[in-house]
């Protein structure tokens, strides 16, 4: 299990002037920085660094064996500053209004050169992790050769904007602001059809199954989550605008040099499907390389921690490249001994 380890980053500037000092925190999995192609993957909201072993929220994707494979790759992981994780509260952010998700891209990049890295073969990120990942995209065109956006969008919808809302108005204002919130949350990164199926009207002691679905949510996050992180975490939400408030989006989308694989679902009711192939119709006419494809599933946004399967195989193509080449180049070594 790889430990947490830290960057400093003094007198960070934010975009709107804030100035502060940051311990970027991050993991790093799978072969020593220097010996093999780098993958960087980007946590959503209640996410964290930790994507392998028992607690890893990606360990279906990340692995010994996995699609991103660890005996093929250095996989790299930073925690959002502010996000909670290491249980620091000198760490927490509590003036979150002052930071943007355009300023976490800046902090990831930076972070990423401080390690000694040049170049990412991907940069991969689920739901606001995916949002990272274009901005970090736009602000260093050349940093990555793939980037991988799943289950996300480049700017944050009216949609987006609203549930965004009323997360603050319970943040806020609840007795229980964690609980409540999560609860509200859990209603749209699922779908009607994917409760229903679950479900189906149960019930257990009296009480719906779906309400005690909810309750555990709302108990899990509160026991390993922060207020102010959960905050910080739903503002940056808000901030999702690559065109840096311009709608411009895709003037500077189309001077991204990577390869760009975006990962919608069919059913996502909260970074819609529909939004990202029209953003795949628009860019396609002025990228030479850009590729959409789809989760087809009944779960909705949460879609991407549940299709395991259907997301392996979609990013077996892009990783299975350089696996072929390097047991390639092994056998070729073995051959000439």
């Amino acid at each position: 299990m790889s430990s947490l380890r830290y960057i400093s980053i003094e007198k960070f500037e934010s975009e709107k002037g804030f100035i502060r000092d940051i311990e970027l925190s991050y993991q790093l999995f799978g072969l020593p920085l220097g010996e093999a192609p780098v993958v960087m993957v980007n946590h959503a909201l209640t996410g964290n660094s930790t994507l392998v072993g028992e607690n890893g929220w990606f360990r279906q994707i990340v692995g010994n064996g996995k699609i991103i494979d660890l005996n093929t790759f250095t996989v790299l992981a930073f925690n959002v500053p502010g996000n909670g994780y290491g249980a620091d509260l000198e760490d927490l952010i509590f003036n979150y209004k002052d930071f943007t998700i355009n300023d976490i891209s800046n902090l990831f990049i930076e972070g990423v050169y401080s390690l000694g890295i040049k170049k990412l073969f991907a940069n991969i990120g689920c739901s606001i992790g995916g949002a990272i990942t274009w901005h970090m995209a736009v602000n260093n065109p050349h940093l990555a050769e793939n980037i991988i956006p799943i289950a996300t969008h480049h700017t944050a919808s009216d949609w987006v904007l609203a549930n965004c809302s009323i997360q603050e108005t319970i943040l806020s204002n609840s007795s229980a602001p964690i609980e409540d919130a999560r609860q509200h949350a859990m209603s749209f990164y699922r779908t009607p059809a994917s409760l229903n199926q679950k479900f189906n009207r149960e019930k257990k002691k009296g009480k719906f199954k779906v309400q005690d679905w909810l309750d555990f949510h709302g108990r899990a996050l509160r026991n390993r989550y922060k207020l102010p992180a959960y905050r910080l975490m739903n503002h940056l939400l808000s901030t999702i605008d690559i065109s840096n408030g311009s709608d411009d989006w895709l003037s500077v989308a189309k001077n991204i040099k990577a390869h760009i694989h975006i990962i919608t679902i069919n059913s996502d009711q909260f970074f819609l499907a529909e939004d990202n192939w029209n953003t795949y119709v628009s860019l396609s006419k002025h990228h030479p390389q850009v590729s959409i494809k789809e989760i087809k599933s009944i779960h909705g946004h949460d879609a991407f921690l549940i299709e395991h399967q259907q997301l392996s195989n979609l990013l077996q193509p892009i990783f299975q490249k350089i696996k072929n080449k390097n047991e390639k180049s092994t056998a070729h070594l073995v051959w000439h001994r």
